[in-house]
């Protein structure tokens, strides 16, 4: 049950399946994945239109949740996680953002050389074959396929004239020289269906001999010899394996399951290891700290269109449509139905955008119907904002001893008066956004919050009952030099050898969008690291920190 190889990469996800690429390139590097879940084969994984309901089947994710707390009504907010090849990327909304450019830069100030946008840069282009092609800002021949969203031909301009109103620009690309306005996201699709890294980077590598993926399989501990890394202990079909490994182990799993693991293997803080009985074999009080992610609040609009992705739910239209997708990857079910996005700053001191708006043509609750039966909730605008630089953190910590039980995991949403105001200053900008012409003649009623819902006070009492995330938690082994600093700036486990994390829990904090494309960057630069390779070069662009809009945020009160 024991198997030797140079690199054991647990978890098959975002980061994990360019890691299993990027160092099987090289037919002398034996490189073991592992992954607990299946195969990427469930029909409604590759359709872009379904993401949602792919998000929250069971069979493809782990099934976590928060633990209750006060500050969101006790509740219990389900946090998807992907348990398949290509992990969260086989399941998440597919948008590709890379956040601000002064989050790199930060990074850099923080102690973290290499880390600056100039750097990281060169990284984001070798990843991705942008259709805008090559130039300064996008790649065009990597393996992640970054498709142009099609603009709703009627809802899409009306919603930029809006924009414009309010004193922002109509941006064609969010990752330019500007990133503050109105526009469309990319997203990672190609030819009509998702490109997860499975897809995009694990599938061209399975040929090679020397790269072997277990599916299946739990990795419940990482084996140390003195301060070594030298393998893993992971189980699948109830027995035992272990996997030694060379040169590195090269945890992969995730904002949760990585300082999970670390944990369970004795590395992390000593007083809470021992609480647990588990034998403390590297003292590392941050692991499981600083767990970072993106709050969110919605917003829902009846609307007075019949123009909403409503329209192609007809179950005669859908049946069309899901052949012509199967045929070729056309028609409306390969897209995400997204109306619109925006970057926007809810104070006008700030230096970039703080909030990130979303609007879609169709309801989170929309549902296949007929003339005559009407299932779902009919024509409808759902809006969302994200809180992209919170001031709150969180921590994952163990459950028990057992390394099948589900981790604890603790957000700590709305912690500080900042966060609530700005919760408040979005939902404002919801209302002020749909009142605005062209849009306010697409809308009949708010339905959420609704009408009757004006105060702070009342707006804080709804924040509470309905705050989500954007699905996007980071920074649970933080790279830094402070004393919960989990792994330098190599991303080695800081006291140890052959050990580095390589996910999202490496950012020293949130970046300022969505999470995916971050997390691919950080692993096509630790494959330079782990291989001992030159960096690529950096590359100075030109970005706006500064504020280049007109207004800041406008408060509903003003628009009135």
């Amino acid at each position: 049950m024991t198997a030797q190889f140079d690199f054991v990469i647990v978890g098959a996800g975002s980061a994990g399946c360019v890691l299993a690429n990027r160092l099987s390139e090289d037919p002398a590097n034996r490189v073991l994945l592992l992954e607990a879940g299946e195969r990427d084969s469930h029909p409604m994984v590759a359709m872009p239109v379904a993401w949602f309901p792919v998000s929250n089947l069971p069979e493809l994710g782990w099934g976590y949740a928060t633990e209750p707390e006060s500050a969101t009504g006790d509740r219990v907010l389900p946090q998807p996680r992907g348990k398949l090849l290509g992990g969260t990327s086989s399941i998440n909304g597919m948008l590709y953002s890379r956040g601000n450019a002064g989050d790199y830069d930060r990074w850099r100030d923080l102690g973290l050389p290499g880390w600056g946008y100039a750097d990281v840069l060169p990284y984001f282009k070798r990843s991705e074959s942008n259709w805008r092609g090559a130039g300064a800002y996008h790649g065009g021949t990597g393996y992640l396929s970054v498709s142009r969203q099609p603009a709703h031909p009627t809802i899409t301009p009306r919603m930029l004239e809006a924009g414009r109103k309010l004193g922002y620009a109509a941006l064609d690309d969010f990752h330019g020289e500007q990133a503050e306005g109105f526009g469309l996201p990319d997203f990672t699709i190609r030819r009509g269906r998702r490109d997860s890294t499975a897809a995009a980077y694990l599938r061209p590598a399975l040929s090679r001999k020397n790269l072997t993926v277990v599916t299946g399989a739990h990795t419940t501990r990482v084996l140390l010899e003195g301060v070594r890394a030298t393998g893993v202990e992971y189980l699948k079909d109830g027995q035992t394996h272990v996997a030694r490994a060379a040169s590195e182990v090269l945890i992969a799993g995730g904002a949760f399951n990585s300082p999970q693991l670390l944990m369970l293997s004795g590395i992390g803080p000593a007083d809470e290891l021992r609480k647990l009985g588990i034998a403390v074999r590297h003292d590392l009080p941050g692991v499981g700290k600083n767990l970072q992610d993106h709050p969110l609040v919605a917003g829902v609009f009846e609307a007075a269109v019949d123009t909403t992705f409503d329209r192609a739910l007809r179950l005669d239209r859908l049946a069309v449509s899901a052949l012509r997708w199967r045929l070729n990857g056309g028609g409306p079910l390969a897209a995400n139905p997204m109306s619109v996005q925006a970057f926007v700053r809810t104070r006008p001191e700030l230096q970039w955008p703080d909030a990130q708006f979303q609007v879609s043509h169709v309801s989170m609750m929309a549902r296949p119907w007929f003339p005559g039966w009407r299932a779902g909730a009919g024509h409808q605008f759902t809006a969302a904002m994200l809180n992209v630089r919170p001031g709150c953190s969180g921590d994952v910590t163990l459950r028990s001893a057992d390394p099948l039980a589900a981790p604890r995991i603790r957000l700590g949403l709305l912690a500080t008066e900042a966060d609530r105001r700005t919760a408040r200053d979005m939902l404002k900008f919801l209302r002020t956004f749909f009142a605005t012409a062209p849009v306010a003649g697409m809308v009949k009623a708010e339905l959420a919050p609704g009408a009757a819902v004006r105060s702070d006070a009342e707006l804080d009492a709804y924040i509470k009952a309905t705050i989500q995330t954007g699905m996007h938690p980071t920074s649970s082994c933080a790279m830094g030099v402070g004393e919960y600093a989990v792994v330098d700036a190599q991303l080695r486990v800081r006291g140890l050898e052959g050990l580095r994390v390589v996910d999202a829990s490496v950012m020293p904090d949130i970046v300022s969008g969505n999470t995916n494309a971050p997390t691919i960057m950080i692993a096509e630069k630790a494959s330079d690291m782990i291989l001992r390779r030159a960096p690529l070069l950096p590359e100075a662009v030109s970005t706006a920190a500064a504020p280049r809009s007109t207004a800041a945020m406008p408060r509903q009160e003003a628009a009135a």
